[in-house]
């Protein structure tokens, strides 16, 4: 992980398991925003969660409670 890095990113196997994700952190009132994977991080899916690095327990909690499948958290 990148120290300091200010943002990181969720990546996911699928389109499908993001707009869940998405779902599930808009309902639990996370800070997030889709955007598409950067291009020096491959994944099967095109789009990925960004979010404020300080909110990742949050976010992975809320991931976990949902049963949303993902690749791996990565910072920018």
């Amino acid at each position: 992980m990148k120290d300091g890095a200010p943002f990181q990113v969720v990546l996911f196997d699928s389109t499908s398991a993001a707009l869940l994700a998405e779902k599930l952190l808009k309902q639990g009132g996370l800070p997030y925003k889709v955007i598409p994977v950067p291009r020096d991080i491959s994944s099967d899916c095109g789009v990925c969660i960004r979010f404020p690095s300080e909110k990742r327990e949050q976010v992975e909690a809320a991931l976990a409670a949902g049963r949303v499948s993902f690749r791996e958290i990565r910072a920018l």
